[in-house]
C-alpha cells in the first residue's frame, strides 16, 4: 500500500508539478504556492521525513503516528494540528470510525489518514476544477475536506433513524423480547459513538474562525461556518435520535412488564378454576361417616354437575375481567 497518496504544489490554484518528499523543503521557500500532500497510514521512517520537510512539533507528530486520537485542534507555534472522526456503514450494518489528521501551516496542508475512511482523491479532483477557489490556498483544501467528512456523517446518521424505525415497529407490533433491548443498546452504543466525533467539531470550527489562528484565511471563515453548520445539525439529529431510543426502552420495558404481567393473571386465573374441584374433592374425600350428601343416590352426580357448572362460571367471569 502507498503511504503517501500524493504530494502536490499549487500555485494560483492550478496544481504545478508533484513534489518528491525529500524536495518539499524546497518549493516551500516559494510563498506565493502551497504543497498538499496526502499520506495513508504512514510509518514512522515516512513520518519522521514529513516532519523534518515541514518543521512539524514532535508531540504531534507521536500523535499523528499513533492515531486513536479523540477529534481536538491543537496549536504550535502557527501551525495548527487537528483530528477528525470519520464513520461509514459496513456491510454489516455497523459503523466503522477511522480518522483524518491535519497539519496546516504558512504554505502547506498534511493530510493523513488512519483506519477505515474513504480517500480523499475525489476532494482533490473537485477543488482543482475550482481554480479560483483554490487559489485561496491551503485553508480551503482544509475546509473541502472537514466539509466531506460531515457530509458523510449524515447518511450514517440516517441510518441509525432508519434503525430506531425498525425497532419501534417491533417494539408495538410484535411481541417484546430479549432481542429487541440488545438492539437498542447496541444502537444507543452507536449513536453514543457518533456523538463523541461529531460534538468536537463544533468547537473545532469555531476555533478555526477565530483571528489569532495565522494560517487560516480570513476568507475561508465563511465555508467554516457552513461546516460547522452541518455539525450542529448533525448534533441534533443525533439528541434527537437518542431521545426516541430512550423512550424506546422505556416503552419496551413497559410493554414486557405488562406481558409479565398478563402472564401471571392467567396463571392466577387457570390455578382458582382448578383450585375450585380439588377443594370440593377435599372436603368429600375426608373420612366421615355422615356427610351431606354421602347417603344420596345422586350426591355423587349433583357434586360432579354443581363443581363443573362452578369451574364454567369462574372461567366466563376470569374471561370478562381480561384475565383469561
Amino acid at each position: 500500500m502507498n503511504e503517501i497518496v500524493n504530494c502536490v504544489a499549487y500555485k494560483n490554484g492550478v496544481r504545478t508539478t508533484e513534489v518528491p518528499l525529500n524536495k518539499v523543503h524546497e518549493e516551500l521557500e516559494d510563498t506565493n504556492q502551497f504543497v498538499w500532500i496526502g499520506l495513508h497510514e504512514p510509518s514512522a521512517e515516512v513520518m519522521h521525513k514529513v516532519q523534518q520537510e515541514f518543521n512539524l512539533h514532535d508531540l504531534a507528530v507521536e500523535d499523528a503516528q499513533k492515531a486513536h486520537q479523540r477529534p481536538k485542534i491543537e496549536l504550535y507555534g502557527d501551525i495548527v494540528f487537528i483530528v477528525l472522526r470519520t464513520a461509514q456503514k459496513n456491510a454489516q450494518g455497523h459503523i466503522d470510525f477511522g480518522e483524518t489528521h491535519f497539519f496546516v501551516g504558512k504554505n502547506f496542508i498534511v493530510v493523513i489518514r488512519h483506519g477505515s475512511t474513504v480517500a480523499y482523491k475525489e476532494v482533490r479532483s473537485r477543488c482543482e476544477t475550482m481554480p479560483d477557489l483554490l487559489c485561496k490556498g491551503q485553508s480551503f483544501v482544509l475546509y473541502a475536506i472537514m466539509d466531506f467528512i460531515v457530509d458523510r456523517y449524515f447518511p450514517v446518521v440516517e441510518e441509525l433513524e432508519n434503525d430506531l424505525e425498525d425497532i419501534e415497529d417491533k417494539i408495538f407490533k410484535e411481541k417484546p423480547s430479549r432481542e429487541t433491548t440488545e438492539q437498542i443498546y447496541q444502537l444507543k452504543r452507536e449513536l453514543l459513538e457518533v456523538k463523541r466525533a461529531v460534538s468536537p467539531l463544533i468547537d473545532i470550527c469555531t476555533r478555526l474562525m477565530r483571528p489569532d489562528i495565522k494560517n487560516i484565511s480570513t476568507e475561508t471563515h465563511a465555508y467554516f461556518r457552513d461546516v460547522n453548520d452541518h455539525a450542529l445539525r448533525i448534533n441534533e439529529m443525533v439528541d434527537n435520535t437518542r431521545e426516541l431510543l430512550n423512550s424506546a426502552l422505556e416503552a419496551n420495558f413497559s410493554l414486557i412488564s405488562i406481558s409479565q404481567n398478563d402472564t401471571s393473571k392467567k396463571f392466577a386465573g387457570w390455578a382458582a378454576i382448578i383450585a375450585l374441584p380439588t377443594m370440593v374433592a377435599g372436603f368429600w374425600g375426608m373420612n366421615f361417616k355422615f356427610m351431606p350428601e354421602a347417603e344420596s343416590e345422586y350426591g355423587f352426580y349433583s357434586i360432579i354437575l354443581l363443581t363443573v357448572i362452578a369451574c364454567i362460571a369462574l372461567y366466563f367471569l376470569f374471561r370478562r375481567s381480561g384475565w383469561l
